[in-house]
């Protein structure tokens, strides 16, 4: 069955499940559409990254309507019996984004290709060309709230023992030197580890040491005993450390899709500058 397949793959373990049928795997590749159509793993079929979000402004990071997720994951041919393969070109975070969506509609057979795109074709593993196009499937849409973080579920909890916010952006972003929203810093208390350091770009863009990330974590006061929310300016980046969570078996995670771009635009969030 799908479901005994590792949340985090590697090309040589989906290189062989690619010459057998045993699983219904449907790939979906979120790289850029340059990329997606230089090559791709064969069978992919491609989500435009954009369309994860709802692109509206000033939240464009929100998740997109029911009327809107509906179309794209019909067209892609979800069903509930496809083990999704998720991957990207950029060291997991737009392939993170759409892990965060099946766990909000509550698809959970998923895979995460580790270096996604970047191993895979460095690595000499077959590709493809030409587009692929999906047998489309009539997929209704259902949203689990469980992954989701809006700005009420964060504020009554900031400072409590239990409850921790990881913030993905950079560091100019989160100590307020960079300002890409009304204002600039961080919500109270929470931990900056930006993206970028999830990513071994000595081994193909690969998740970095995951032992190594966990110590790091816990350090941080980041433990698997608290609800941890992650963030960053629209839930992008961001998308790569609520991976990373998962793979490491943290119980009780959400991924804030307002992010930064609608805490730093509203006036009545908190900000921290320290």
């Amino acid at each position: 069955m799908s479901t005994s397949l590792p949340l985090l793959m590697e090309a040589e373990q989906l290189t062989k499940l690619l010459a057998t049928d045993e699983h219904k795997l449907l790939i979906l590749d979120t790289s850029s559409a340059e990329n997606h159509a230089k090559h791709h793993i064969p069978g992919a079929i491609h989500i435009e990254p954009k369309a994860l979000q709802c692109g509206t402004p000033p939240y464009p990071g929100q998740l997109p309507s029911v009327e809107q997720l509906t179309e794209m994951f019909s067209r892609v041919g979800l069903s509930d019996d496809k083990h999704v393969i998720a991957y990207d070109d950029e060291g997991g975070g737009w392939a993170g984004r759409l892990i965060w969506t099946l766990d909000v509609l509550g698809h959970k057979n998923y895979s995460y290709l580790n270096g996604g795109l970047a191993a895979w074709v460095n690595e000499d593993h077959p590709i493809q060309t030409s587009i692929n196009t999906a047998q489309a499937s009539d997929y209704q849409v259902t949203i689990h709230p469980a992954p989701i973080a809006e700005v009420e579920d964060i504020i009554p909890n900031l400072g409590t023992d239990n409850f921790a916010i990881w913030d993905a952006r950079s560091a100019g972003e989160h100590n307020g030197s960079k300002v890409l929203t009304k204002r600039g810093g961080h919500i109270p208390g929470a931990v900056n580890i930006d993206w970028l350091e999830l990513m071994d770009r000595d081994r193909n863009m690969r998740l970095v040491n995951l032992e190594q990330l966990q110590q790091r974590l816990d350090a941080l006061g980041l433990s698997k005993d608290k609800q941890i929310v992650t963030h960053c300016q629209t839930h992008h980046r961001s998308g790569l450390s609520y991976l990373a969570m998962k793979i490491l078996g943290y119980p009780n995670i959400k991924g804030y899709h307002g992010s930064w771009s609608e805490w730093g635009n509203r006036e009545d969030t908190p900000i921290a500058n320290d």
